[in-house]
């Protein structure tokens, strides 16, 4: 178990109800588990063999042990068993830091008389003041006693930001398979050469032992090459015609809220106890929502369905801030800046929750 620095653990988000109820829980079974190992050796080994005294001593030593063993824990790495299983830190409110072995004693002294000789009553009683607490931080009458805060030290979930996707150009590769290439230019018929007329050798002087030459048969019209005709043009195979790509529906999104409202979010959205869009700003959703300890502001937040399909959500600098839950986990949100939901995810705007799901 690793100790906190003082400039992380600030920053860490509280603790939600149900995670610390599990740790103390764990904590409860692991203490009880060493106390009846108590119980057992000292009445095997000292009560039984009539050694009473010494039986009951063991058993009230364990129990001091095992409570200065959670108490040295608690105050030194800011865990005990259960909460370092569950990833939970108990830190001091002004500085982040463990609270101490003297505080944390304190808190386990509380916790003690408020579990066995109350039947539970008063661990029952200290979970209400925490669960009333008016503050974000669901400080419970131990932790105001003992100045002391439960954080959640798990790794934040990976929260992406908005991003505006780019359409794809859609290119139909059926089609361009179907459309024929486009037909060679047949070959230009060859033009035939101009006869060359044969020049006729020159005449000498006749003479007399050679015959007369015969006159030169008279050419006939040149042979001229008839055109071959082209074979008439085949009109291309007609390709089906191909129809557009259909464009991917635009995924909608419901919420709930624990109040029992829920709808279809059709546009930008406002929460709070009072919500009231700013000058020019187009509404389609003001969800008023009453605040059992006024830790919901007046216009607190507000989410919307983007033009690519996701919902996004931005807190508007309220006061108590808001927090995104996924998975168990949580995350504060920073004003201002738009946070994409998951379809599951649960937002805590002060003391009311809100589920996203897809419709």
């Amino acid at each position: 178990m690793t100790q906190l620095a003082t400039s992380e653990a600030t920053t860490y988000p509280p603790a939600e109800l149900d995670r610390r109820f599990y740790a103390f829980v764990v904590d409860r079974l692991v203490a009880w588990g060493l106390y009846a190992a108590a119980v057992y050796a000292a009445y095997r080994y000292l009560i039984e063999p009539g050694n009473l005294g010494g039986g009951i001593g063991l058993v009230v030593g364990s129990v001091l042990v095992v409570g200065l063993g959670f108490s040295l824990l608690l105050g030194l790495a800011g865990a005990s068993p259960g909460k370092a299983l569950l990833g939970l830190r108990v830190v001091a409110v002004e500085t982040g830091a463990p609270i101490g072995v003297g505080r944390a004693v304190l808190r386990s002294l509380i916790l003690g008389v408020a579990a066995l000789p109350t039947f539970g009553i008063g661990v029952a009683s200290l979970a209400w003041t925490a669960v009333m607490d008016r503050g974000e931080q669901r400080r419970g009458w131990h932790d105001l006693v003992t100045h002391a805060v439960v954080v959640d030290v798990r790794p934040a979930p990976e929260v992406d930001d908005v991003v505006e996707d780019r359409p794809r150009q859609v290119v139909n590769l059926t089609a361009m398979r179907l459309v024929p290439a486009a037909a060679a230019p047949a070959p230009a018929a060859p033009v035939p050469a101009a006869p060359t007329p044969r020049r006729a050798a020159p005449v000498d002087a006749p003479r007399p032992t050679a015959p007369p030459t015969a006159p030169y048969a008279q050419l006939g019209p040149p042979l001229v090459a008839a055109p071959r005709r082209s074979a008439p043009p085949t009109s291309p195979p007609t390709a089906p015609p191909t129809a557009p790509p259909a464009e991917s529906a635009v995924p909608s999104w419901r919420v709930a809220f624990d109040t029992g409202e829920e709808f279809v979010v059709a546009g930008l959205a406002l929460v709070g106890r009072r919500p009231e869009a700013r000058s020019g700003e187009s509404v389609s959703h003001l969800v008023p929502l009453r605040s059992s300890d006024m830790s919901l502001s007046k216009t607190h937040a507000q989410f919307q369905v983007t033009p690519a399909g996701a919902l996004v959500v931005m807190d508007r600098g309220s006061t108590n801030g808001s927090v995104v839950i996924r998975q168990g986990v949580s995350k504060a949100l920073t004003a201002g800046r738009p946070t994409t939901l998951l379809a599951g995810d649960s937002v805590c705007f002060g003391d009311r929750r809100m589920t996203v799901e897809r419709a």
